[in-house]
């Protein structure tokens, strides 16, 4: 959607893309090559549904392919069109590369309200869609991976799955054409929680220093640090969970489609989301202020915001009155271009959406390797690691029945060290890992070159140049 007086979001993209490359030595060739999008298939079929055909308009943009395959996600929605596929299918190259998924950019959409469809009439629409890609290979294991993206879940990507394995019968890697299955399909463990624990570890890793910490004017640690979130769907309750949960944050305000609930003391973001599963939104929701404008608490006083759900929300209109010092981007695009240079100059710090929300493509690599080694991670290694760690027990435990009272092993330290990592621990350190390199790698640009004043630039430079690299690897 194009607000008034704004650049569209794919316009935004171009624009924070011009920004960055305007501070690179690339010739003008290659940087036009990289910004442009390859190909933007567009499929029309029709579906027989309640006594009669009806035509779907469905999308794949292919933005790079410097790496292949490429990787993005699906989305259902009645507001898809080939500008904000193209926009995001970029945005999946620049991630990639940042986050060093060995992929290109590439991203699906259907214009279509799956609210206002049964889960057989779904079925079937997913199914042919599927067919549609796949007999054009942009649905293929080692050419076009998808995922799940908004309107998208395990549900769909079960069913894309199952499709293409029917058209390619001999294909012994077909489970690996699509990721974000369930785990019974051949996912992986940590998969749906993997944007909203991205989003956490990005946090985490920027706690940890405090140049940082003191770029955005907050101090110490993620413990006591105010949070509102837009958007409690798959990313947004996941973030909000773990940080309150594992972190110490306290969530004092949640912004949903028909309003928003706001608690200074705190919520309960279990019971949030529960509430919002049975009465399908947020109004009504006991021991909390309920706002019916909901866009207006992002304006409200916190330490850090995560819009979490769609494109556009923090805009000119609104971005001069927002407050809060650190914003992370749970969302693609959750701020416009326009916004994006008020609130710089306002000196908020933003955790940019390619980076923050690189956790669902991860973990769809590290599901893809899974789908083809054709074996779970941790099988191998995790009685053999608990046997050896059970070596190391065993001479403490000499040396506690030796010391007697002097000396004893902490109660739980036993269980912890002989438990030798499974396949969602093995996920989450990978994840864990990741975010902090690709972090890492962005706040030596943002800290060290002072023509670089933000972490979206500085995330760009970082990606357009391995971008950049694989190109002229190629030859180009």
């Amino acid at each position: 959607m194009k607000r008034k007086n704004e650049p569209s979001f794919r316009e935004s993209v171009d624009m924070m893309f011009n920004r960055a490359v305007a501070l690179m030595d690339l010739p003008p060739g290659l940087e036009e090559k990289i910004r442009v999008c390859n190909a933007t298939y567009t499929v029309r079929f029709g579906v027989r549904l309640r006594g009669q055909i009806q035509t779907f308009t469905g999308y794949r943009s292919v933005h790079s392919e410097h790496m292949e395959p490429v990787k993005g996600g699906i989305r259902y929605a009645p507001s898809v069109n080939q500008d904000e596929v193209e926009a995001l299918a970029a945005l999946m190259t620049y991630k990639c590369a940042l986050v060093e998924a060995p992929f290109g950019g590439s991203k699906g959409g259907l214009c279509i309200d799956p609210r206002q469809y049964d889960e057989h009439e779904l079925e079937q629409i997913t199914r042919r869609f599927a067919y549609e890609l796949a007999k054009r290979d942009l649905i293929h294991p080692s050419q076009n991976v998808p995922a799940p993206d908004m309107g998208t879940g395990e549900r769909e990507m079960a069913w894309i799955a199952d499709q293409y394995a029917r058209m390619n019968t001999t294909d012994i890697n077909a489970r690996a054409c699509v990721t974000g299955k369930p785990l019974n399909a051949g996912g992986i463990s940590g998969r749906v929680e993997a944007t909203g624990r991205g989003v956490q570890y990005a946090l985490r890793e920027f706690f940890r220093d405090p140049r940082d910490v003191e770029k955005s004017g907050l101090s110490g640690k993620l413990d006591g640090k105010r949070v509102i979130v837009q958007g409690l769907g798959n990313v947004g309750f996941h973030a909000a969970k773990f940080l309150s949960e594992e972190d110490g944050a306290i969530v004092t305000g949640v912004i949903e489609r028909d309003g928003a609930v706001f608690n200074p003391a705190g919520l309960d973001v279990e019971a949030v989301h529960h509430w919002i599963a049975g009465h399908g939104g947020v109004s009504g929701f006991p021991d909390a202020t309920f706002v019916p404008e909901g866009a207006s608490l992002l304006e409200e006083d916190c330490d850090i915001l995560i819009p979490a759900a769609l494109e556009g929300v923090i805009n000119m209109s609104n971005a001069a009155r927002v407050k809060a010092p650190l914003i992370i981007e749970a969302a693609n695009g959750p701020i416009t271009a326009g916004a994006d240079d008020v609130l710089r100059q306002k000196g908020t710090v933003i955790i940019p959406d390619m980076y923050a929300n690189a956790g669902g493509v991860t973990v769809s690599y590290f599901e893809w390797v899974k789908n083809l080694s054709h074996i779970r991670f941790g099988r191998m290694q995790r009685r053999q690691e608990e046997a050896r760690h059970q070596l190391v027990i065993d001479e403490l435990q000499r040396l506690d029945d030796y010391l007697g009272d002097a000396w004893s092993m902490s109660p739980d330290f036993k269980d912890k060290y002989l438990r030798g990592a499974g396949e969602l621990e093995l996920v989450r350190s990978g994840l864990d890992d990741t975010m902090r390199i690709a972090y890492q790698s962005m706040r030596e640009v943002w800290h060290d070159r002072a023509d670089v004043q933000d972490l979206r630039t500085a995330a760009y430079l970082v990606s357009i140049n391995k971008v950049a690299a694989s190109y002229r690897a190629k030859g180009l």
